[in-house]
């Protein structure tokens, strides 16, 4: 495959710092750097242009520093989603196991091409919330802003393969002009979190612009990018890059990591530049079959995650997109491993398990049953031990109780209250759709004389019909 033409800037290729970060190990690819890139000097080798330049995609290049099963080959020879793997992330692969954790992520199979039930190009359905090219506003406060179809490299479980990797269909300036527009506009976004693709593979004062203009949108609150390049291409995580990113504090960075074995001396050197740039540091995990299910696998990334500084934030079901069917585990594997998690390591090593429900209903955090039952005045828990005890509430407590505004603040949409809008007295019900229609049924009523006829049931009692839902004959 081609590769991508980024644009050359003039910053200086940044130098593998001879002291190592703390708390690291050494990955056990020294040897295959020397075998088969000896011949590439230490500065090209710690250039992020080079590493971007240099990328394996076929399948000549990919069987001359791997040994191939018959299953990648085919993978590789179908095109169902494009290969790209930086030289770096290559070196990580053990070139004999075809269960290198780090081998499964970004080396084809033809098992990408099996279909299964439920299965999805665009599964979260982002482009029926996507009011403008490339912006995704399924929550009322925040946004995603898709900045990019381009990656350092391409993970095969990847949720927007749709778009992404297409060289064709790249964001121009006029997409950005209509993205930043809409939130300008929109006083309830608070939020806005750049992803793609992967903005840190955007030339640098392209990624300049658009977080300027994001930060002088009084109503934007934070920034957030969303990035696997420290993990791909460490190399990237220049002195340079993080002075441009440092000017629009806050801005949040969340990071996305899968096994233990990619957090690499180079990695951790990155993710502190960025962590002593004030940059609060999150992680995304995918939960993959053969790659990080199980307790032990997940812990060690977690304690990997947390002694660099970065703290676990999502731990995501595999989305069900195209392409993906192999790497799917069961729901009750996710929750086995949050059981693992919980009581045995600090809160802090312990992401959120989530289901990004399919058709668009956004992130469903799903954990063990610790509630074992309630009362009035009274619930049953259960620890991690499966220690059972009782908590008693309060007999008196009345609650603190806040007026709703008359006029509600920029970011409250009537209609997404949900669940809390019951709680809150802001709704009586929440209702699927067609639900009155569907329960609105003729009924008999008894009439003088003998006589029956039909009228229609009386509708519920609502501000806008006002009638108190009785009729007399």
């Amino acid at each position: 495959m081609n590769v991508v033409e980024l644009e050359v800037v003039t910053e200086e290729p940044s130098q593998q710092s001879a002291e190592e970060p703390p708390h690291c190990t050494k990955a056990p690819r020294t040897s295959r750097r020397a075998l088969l890139w000896a011949d590439v000097p230490d500065a090209q080798w710690n250039d992020w242009r080079w590493q971007l330049s240099h990328r394996l995609n076929s399948l000549e290049e990919l069987s001359q520093i791997i040994n191939l099963t018959p299953e990648e080959v085919e993978g590789c020879r179908s095109h169902h989603f494009r290969v790209d793997i930086t030289p770096y992330f290559a070196s990580l692969i053990d070139p004999d196991d075809p269960n290198c954790p780090i081998r499964r992520q970004v080396i084809p199979t033809s098992k990408e091409l099996i279909a299964f039930d439920g299965m999805f190009a665009d599964s979260l359905n982002e482009d029926a919330h996507s009011p403008v090219p490339g912006l995704v506003h399924r929550y009322p406060d925040r946004v995603l802003m898709l900045v990019t179809t381009q990656c350092a490299s391409y993970c095969r479980y990847c949720t927007r393969s749709r778009l992404v990797g297409d060289a064709s269909a790249q964001f121009s300036r006029h997409d950005y002009d209509r993205q930043i527009d809409y939130i300008a506009r929109t006083p309830q976004i608070r939020d806005v979190l750049l992803s793609g693709g992967d903005p840190l593979t955007l030339p640098p004062r392209v990624l300049e612009d658009i977080l300027r203009r994001l930060r002088a949108i009084e109503h934007v609150e934070i920034i957030r990018i969303g990035s696997r390049v420290p993990v791909f291409m460490p190399q990237r995580i220049t002195p340079e890059l993080v002075d441009i990113l440092r000017q629009f504090h806050p801005l949040w960075m969340n990071l996305h990591f899968n096994h233990a074995k990619e957090l690499t001396p180079e990695v951790a050197e990155a993710v502190a530049r960025l962590a002593d740039a004030g940059i609060p540091l999150g992680a995304q995990t995918v939960l993959l079959a053969g790659v990080n299910d199980s307790v032990d696998v997940m812990k060690e990334l977690m304690h990997k995650l947390v002694r660099n500084r970065v703290r676990p934030y999502y731990l995501y079901q595999c989305d069900l997109v195209e392409g993906a069917g192999h790497f799917r585990t069961t729901v009750s594997k996710g929750i086995e491993i949050i059981e693992g998690l919980r009581g045995h390591t600090s809160g802090y090593a312990i992401p959120t398990f989530v289901v990004d429900a399919p058709g668009g209903g956004g992130k469903i955090p799903v954990m063990p049953q610790y509630l074992i039952s309630q009362a009035p005045g009274k619930v049953v828990l259960r620890n991690f031990e499966g220690f059972i005890t009782t908590y008693n509430e309060p007999n008196d407590y009345t609650g603190h109780t806040v007026a709703r505004p008359e006029h509600p603040v920029p970011n409250y949409e009537a209609g997404e209250e949900g669940i809390y809008g019951l709680l809150s007295g802001a709704a009586q019900h929440v209702k699927p759709e067609g639900f009155d229609g569907m329960h609105r049924r003729n009924t008999i009523q008894a009439a003088p004389h003998g006589k029956v006829t039909w009228e229609p049931a009386p509708l519920p009692i609502t501000p806008s019909n006002g009638h108190n839902g009785y009729h007399k004959n």
